[in-house]
């Protein structure tokens, strides 16, 4: 059998081998193989700090929205849903439940600054940066608190409880207001509050952020607890309000 004759490569160019540099050492050429693993390490490992930041940003995002979504408010209720508070509101003679404000404002008075409210008690509005304190929760003197606090504090998910102090004619008579005190005290975010501006008829008023319900004096103070307890389960510490978990007790 005749031998195979091997096929021979084409003679590769001059202009085809890579360049040489007739006066590069071993040595040269040992340190430039190393300058470019370094180089190529060092390229690795920005590839890898960029993949870890992406990842940790991406986990970073996942968990913030996981802490925002078990942290949120729960949803309010409508107050008819609640049978026992609403049978006593109808009894009591009260209103309904009303949104005073359609586009309520949100913004920030100077502290300590005072603010005509269109509306008597206040619902919304601008108010002072700081809300009421969590302590006291029962107020027995007008004067020992600032309505543009108030409103902070409904924009927190607070309810407020407004009563014409019982020595004013047509005032909420004493045992009524003493029946609502442990209800602002063991209540989360519910204040009593005395407020004398109140419209005429109105002996009391629950209020939430943007939200208004008036009994006149002829409520009794079971009634008037049981249409608090209502109100309370409808609207503190919901998103009714723009922050609604900021309340004391929320």
């Amino acid at each position: 059998m005749a031998n195979k004759k091997k096929r021979r490569r084409p003679a590769q160019s001059q202009g085809d081998r890579p360049a040489r540099d007739p006066t590069q050492t071993r040595s040269d050429k040992k340190a430039a193989k190393r300058e470019r693993q370094t180089r190529a390490r060092k390229a690795e490992a920005r590839r890898g700090a960029l993949r870890r930041a992406l990842i940790g940003g991406v986990v970073g995002l996942l968990v913030f929205a996981a802490i925002s979504w078990f942290n949120r408010p729960p949803a309010p209720t409508e107050f008819r849903t609640h049978t026992d508070a609403l049978n006593a509101s109808i009894h009591a003679g009260c209103s309904d439940v009303v949104t005073p404000v359609a586009d309520p404002q949100r913004t920030h008075l100077e502290a300590g600054a005072s603010y005509d409210y269109p509306e008597h008690p206040a619902t919304s509005g601008p108010h002072d940066p700081t809300p009421l304190p969590d302590t006291p929760r029962v107020y027995d003197d007008v004067s020992t608190y600032r309505e543009t606090q108030a409103v902070h504090s409904l924009e927190h998910g607070s309810v407020i409880m407004y009563y014409r102090p019982s020595a004013d004619p047509e005032g909420l008579p004493a045992d009524v207001v003493d029946a609502l005190k442990p209800v602002a005290e063991n209540s989360p975010a519910t204040y009593l509050i005395p407020y004398s501006q109140l419209p005429t008829g109105t002996a009391l008023a629950y209020t939430a952020w943007n939200k208004l319900l008036t009994c006149p004096v002829g409520i009794t103070a079971d009634e008037a607890v049981t249409v608090a307890n209502g109100f309370i389960a409808s609207y503190a510490c919901t998103s009714n309000a723009p922050e609604g978990k900021s309340g004391p007790g929320c």
